[in-house]
């Protein structure tokens, strides 16, 4: 009965190990608590981002990706939004559209025009703009005082979406 117990012991230790590795060095998983990023993923849902997605390419125009809010300095307040720009490129939003280095951006995504005029941004290398894809209810870079995401505070691509809805994001 004793070696049955220590079993199970060593069983559970495991499986806590691995779950922390998987969770600190794979994976990130999140709830998205506001619906800034409508319709593609929704309040509530829960989300899994790839933090291996970046080891060997870099991040791309399109991506939805997990990253340490910029304004938060202690570095724990995570936010999930689209990248719009990237190091180079200059980002504006003019008569409804998204602008990236003055061609209109085609986003499929976006349920309604996005209300006002903000930018020219130029976005420094190392660096990212991004938005919301409820752009009209979406704090995002249009409006930190640090607009930019620098490349090491990406965390992972958004790859699944699932809890309240099952979606493959990427």
């Amino acid at each position: 009965m004793k070696q049955e117990i220590v079993s199970w012991i060593k069983t559970i230790v495991l499986a806590l190990i691995l779950a922390v590795i998987v969770d600190t060095v794979l994976i990130v998983n999140a709830t998205v608590p506001t619906g800034s990023m409508e319709n593609t993923i929704m309040t509530g849902d829960r989300i899994l981002a790839l933090r291996t997605s970046y080891w060997f390419d870099t991040p791309q125009r399109g991506d939805v990706v997990i990253f340490e809010y910029p304004d938060d300095p202690t570095g724990n307040t995570l936010y999930v939004k689209r990248i719009i720009g990237r190091g180079g490129d200059t980002v504006e939003v003019r008569n409804g559209e998204v602008l990236v280095n003055g061609e209109a951006l085609e986003e499929p995504y976006i349920k309604e025009v996005t209300q006002g005029n903000y930018g020219p941004y130029t976005v420094p290398e190392g660096c990212y703009f991004m938005m919301g894809d409820n752009r009209n209810r979406s704090l995002d870079s249009r409006f930190w005082e640090n607009t930019f995401v620098q490349e090491d505070a990406i965390l992972g691509k958004v790859v699944l979406r699932y809890y309240k809805g099952f979606k493959i994001i990427a």
